[in-house]
């Protein structure tokens, strides 16, 4: 479409780059073979078919990041970099982008996909004046949380009701409710978060994350990283869910902490050695950014001795460097 293209020119010619094409569509499968209940037994064909479909969106997402960081840390001229970050994300917001999900793995994929853009997006908006092109956004972002809000009602099947995916999702829908307003999608999250947070087990194990089999502990911290960021965005939104469940949010993040030096508790709930510990992979940093949000919520020396070891943190779909992130921006002095 002529138009489309020419917001993506008009922010070339003001020193930003290009908008990527937007995806509008998504129809891949699952990473994992069909007939394995546990979904840890890695599919090439089908895992090669989602990095292929999801590729784009995730470079977007960190090339979003990146910039928007780059206004948090006043680096260059903030209002023009905001502007391009704001411009780039209308050509995806007119575009429709992720409208049509065609299954229900293309719906568990957005949630942390809209997390990402939510985030970059919230970091430049009090620096960008594009005013069209924030409501031309926020209306995209509502639209995409409000689908979200009823595929997880309605749609989703039982097991990830109570997973990592919906974790990512209902940080999307708080990302969504603060940046538009939106009282129900704001309380939606605040109880979803409630809702998963009380599915822990006493020793703070995730039951469906512990169904994974060797993937147990990373889809554990997987779960982690949404619902230690959306606990902290509630309790700045005055919703606090901090301590629901007897402090289960705590005990969540202490037995998979734990748990990095050998496996064994999730080996024993899932009956196999971890993937951290048979070679398979290797524990990135990335998968502990969440220690930035959490370290705000509780004081914990144990935790700060780790992060300060790993810093500085970072993770696109988490809105980039966790330090530039939660010292320069809060949704309490957003408005």
């Amino acid at each position: 479409m002529t138009w489309l293209a020419g917001v993506a020119q008009a922010s070339t010619d003001q020193g930003c780059a290009a908008a990527p094409e937007p995806v509008v569509s998504l129809d891949h499968g699952s990473r994992y073979i069909a007939d394995d209940s546990s979904r840890s037994i890695v599919d090439p064909t089908s895992n090669a078919d989602v990095n292929a479909q999801l590729k784009p969106i995730d470079a977007f997402i960190r090339s979003l990041a990146q910039e928007a960081n780059s206004v948090l840390a006043q680096k260059g001229d903030p209002a023009q970099s905001a502007n391009c970050v704001v411009a780039q994300l209308a050509h995806w917001a007119r575009a429709d982008a992720l409208s049509d999900l065609k299954n229900l793995t293309a719906n568990f994929s957005v949630g942390s996909r809209l997390v990402g853009f939510a985030f970059a997006y919230a970091q430049v908006r009090p620096y960008a004046d594009l005013t069209q092109e924030k409501t031309v956004i926020e209306a995209w972002l509502l639209q995409r949380a409000r689908e979200q809000m009823a595929f997880w009602e309605e749609d989703a099947t039982p097991g990830s009701k109570r997973g990592n995916l919906r974790a990512w999702a209902t940080l999307a829908i708080n990302l969504a409710g603060f940046l538009t307003k939106d009282d129900s999608a704001l309380r939606w999250s605040a109880w979803s978060a409630t809702f998963l947070q009380c599915q822990a087990l006493e020793d703070g194990s995730l039951p469906q994350e512990m169904k994974r089999g060797k993937y147990a502990l990373h889809y554990q911290l997987h779960a982690i990283a949404p619902l230690v960021v959306t606990t902290l965005l509630l309790e700045r939104q005055g919703l606090s869910t901090r301590g629901v469940c007897d402090c289960a949010l705590v005990r969540i993040v202490n037995f998979a902490v734990n748990d990095l030096k050998t496996g064994e508790k999730s080996q024993a709930h899932s009956g196999k050695t971890q993937s951290f510990f048979d070679g398979s992979e290797s524990l990135e940093k990335y998968q502990l950014a969440w220690l930035e949000a959490y370290l705000l919520l509780y004081e914990d020396a144990r935790l700060e001795h780790v992060a300060e070891s790993l810093r500085p943190l970072s993770h696109s779909k988490l809105g980039g460097r966790q330090d530039i992130l939660w010292q320069a921006w809060d949704p309490r002095h957003d408005f």
